[in-house]
């Protein structure tokens, strides 16, 4: 049934109060939500006002209400087939019509002495004293409890050490205590009426669990202010049509609500991502290391792969695990001071002490444009930038750089992989470094981030030697792989003009696996691309990769 404020205003209107808004709502048949609403929006214009109470309510259980619709209570049911067989009845037939509630007629039967069992048998008859069926004392009590809803409020009774059961029996009589002058009589109608409820008797229904007793929210509601039938309505801005005509004067406005909370501001959100970049810039900036330039994402296979040591018939050079550009399909030029020429002798014959590949380097594998798969790319342009210095007299002094910055694979998409990613590199550049400088700087990077438990295993790659792949122990995952690091090679260094007692280490990691294991992401696609929720980037805390 659906209500309105005035149907609320006039009842108000006759009896000055609403006592119990539960019970009104129940009396009238409308949801005591749907009232709360109506009296909410009232209170708001101080035509009402009300204040919140509790009470306790009494209430048959499911078990209580079966009863009730079937009329008879279970040690009726029991008694009413012990006296329709006056040779008593088998326990286990008794079990299979009676069902769960077999326990508990026995109980009561034998508790009024309605029902005998001889020692050693299963034959249960009814008592000598038994010639009827005696009066079902629950079924009535249920009864009584579900004539009406029974309150008491708890602000009244608080501190008196009052029985629960006691201030129902109190509210069933509409007095206070049994000092009340009242009480006598009350109690005898109810007695009369067949009515009465005594808390003993009350005791017993939720001792077995016929009824059950709840704490109930109420509110007591009273005239406000502004207390009218008829309501006007009220503006909500003050508008020009009100300034023009004066009605301005006369009418009612809503007060503003200065507590309520305003629309949130859209401010901008650091993606994910760049919050983990972010904290591993800090990183790298307070172990003194430069950035570098990695805005070049289109590389020619040179930097890419031939400047790198990397044979042009290597399988990370086909076309199923990079990008090649169609259009423009060739860089515009290589070096033209002789580096281009000493790579492919390297590739072809060697040196340095190496024999090189033995095939037949071709210029035009190295002009292939391409997506950079590795930052990498970007370490060759700086260290061949850093032997023309050298070579042109400037002193050597150690030098550390980093980068993080987006790389592509031609890799299928799953829940771990996508063609597009970031890439974590440091290089460190000085003289007479050795595999235990590598191990220790490692460790010590690996500290700053949080990752204090590393592992190293020998790997190969084209380009460093020795090469390691570092690991360290995730708390669900085991032993995970974290990085890959190396020496780059004479091969590599030497055509660039890099002195031979220069060593460089390098490593590198992607950016997205441990933002997915900071912030418990499972599935990539949903920390990169169109599926990323969007609410999630908003209430991520700031990142810290040591906490």
């Amino acid at each position: 049934m659906m209500m309105d404020d005035t149907q609320v205003l006039n009842y108000i209107d006759q009896h000055g109060s609403i006592q119990n808004s539960v019970e009104y709502a129940h009396s009238v048949n409308v949801d005591h939500q749907q009232l709360y609403g109506i009296i909410n929006s009232l209170t708001l214009s101080e035509i009402l006002a009300f204040e919140k109470k509790e009470c306790v309510k009494a209430s048959p259980t499911g078990e209580g209400l079966e009863i009730i619709q079937l009329g008879q209570s279970p040690e009726i049911k029991l008694v009413t087939l012990l006296i329709n067989s006056p040779d008593g009845v088998d326990v286990s037939i008794l079990k299979e019509k009676l069902g769960a509630s077999f326990d508990s007629a026995v109980m009561n039967s034998r508790k009024n002495q309605w029902v005998t069992q001889e020692k050693g048998s299963t034959i249960m008859k009814k008592a000598d004293t038994i010639t009827q069926i005696p009066d079902d004392a629950a079924l009535k009590q249920l009864k009584i409890v579900t004539e009406k809803f029974v309150f008491t409020e708890l602000d009244k009774v608080k501190g008196k050490n009052l029985e629960e059961l006691k201030l129902i029996e109190y509210a069933n009589l509409n007095v206070k205590d049994d000092t009340d002058p009242n009480y006598t009589q009350s109690k005898q109608q109810l007695i009369d009426q067949g009515k009465f409820l005594s808390s003993a008797a009350f005791s017993q229904l939720k001792s077995r669990k016929l009824v059950k007793v709840d704490t109930i929210k109420y509110f007591y509601v009273t005239k406000g202010p502004k207390f009218s039938v008829q309501r006007q309505k009220q503006e909500t801005d003050l508008t020009s049509d009100l300034l023009a005509t004066g009605n301005w004067e006369s009418a009612s406005f809503k007060p503003y609500n200065f507590k309520a909370h305003g629309k949130r501001s859209e401010n901008g959100y650091l993606h994910t991502l760049l919050k983990v970049r972010t904290e591993f810039r800090k990183v790298f900036l307070e172990l003194g290391f430069e950035e570098m330039t990695t805005n070049n994402f289109v590389e020619s296979s040179f930097w890419n792969f031939d400047a790198l040591f990397q044979p042009q018939q290597h399988p990370a050079r086909d076309a199923h695990d990079t990008f090649f550009l169609e259009y423009p399909k060739e860089c515009i030029s290589l070096p033209t001071d002789g580096y281009v020429e000493t790579v492919q002798k390297t590739h072809e014959n060697g040196g340095f002490g190496s024999i090189g590949y033995r095939y037949d380097w071709k210029i035009e594998e190295a002009k292939k444009n391409l997506l950079r798969t590795h930052t990498t790319a970007v370490s060759s342009r700086y260290l061949r930038d850093l032997g023309k210095e050298l070579q042109s007299g400037v002193p050597f002094r150690p030098r550390k750089f980093f980068s993080i910055d987006r790389v592509f694979r031609n890799e299928t998409p799953d829940a771990t992989h996508l063609c597009e990613f970031h890439q974590i590199e440091g290089m460190v550049i000085d003289k007479n470094l050795t595999l235990g400088d590598m191990i220790g700087l490692f460790e010590q990077f690996f500290a700053k981030i949080g990752i204090t438990d590393i592992k190293f295993k020998p790997a190969y790659n084209p380009y460093t030697e020795p090469s390691m792949e570092i690991f360290s122990n995730h708390p669900v995952r085991g032993l995970v792989e974290v990085g890959n690091s190396g020496m780059f090679r004479p091969e590599m260094l030497l055509p660039m003009g890099i002195p031979e007692d220069v060593t460089v280490l390098a490593w590198g990691l992607s950016l997205e696996r441990p933002t997915m294991i900071k912030y418990r992401v499972s599935n990539i696609r949903d920390l990169v691309g169109h599926e990323v929720d969007l609410r999630q980037v908003q209430k991520n805390p700031i990142c810290r990769l040591n906490k």
